[in-house]
């Protein structure tokens, strides 16, 4: 598999992403190339493997209504963004289309028949990062603590 997707330097080319249409996820790793020789994620706690790759989904919820779609992008990015600080930083974000094919043990998306798409560059979460924090009420990522 190739690292050579294009790169989304912009929070609004995710927005675009996500016009486009169903099944798109974002997931941080160290990349396609890597994540595609098994297509198999791994739970943290228990080493077994799972039956696909762990994602966050980007499709719109019916209850975000007609609400921002940036700040859904926003949301969606920022809820993971501290992965690269956990795992190193070689982790990074790329875009996916794919069917989800189970839940893995936090509920999230496990997806098989994986399409890179493209790479998410680290403007675009500090772009994310800005929109959330401009937004009322306390948020933060999703992490778990060890």
């Amino acid at each position: 598999m190739s690292e050579d997707l294009p790169v989304l330097y912009d929070l609004d080319d995710v927005v675009g992403w996500i016009r486009q249409g169903p099944d798109l996820y974002v997931r941080w790793s160290r990349g396609p190339a890597v994540d595609l020789v098994e297509s198999s994620s791994t739970d943290d706690l228990t080493g077994v493997p799972l039956p696909g790759l762990s994602a966050s989904p980007l499709d719109v919820a019916s209850w975000w209504e007609d609400r921002p779609l940036r700040t859904w992008a926003a949301r969606r990015l920022y809820d993971y963004c501290h992965l690269p600080h956990l795992r190193g930083p070689d982790v990074r974000p790329w875009l996916l289309r794919g069917s989800e094919c189970d839940r893995g043990p936090d509920n999230e998306p496990l997806v098989c028949s994986v399409q890179p798409l493209a790479w998410i560059d680290k403007k675009v979460i500090d772009q994310a990062v800005r929109e959330i924090e401009e937004q009322p009420g306390e948020w933060g990522p999703v992490r778990r603590t060890p």
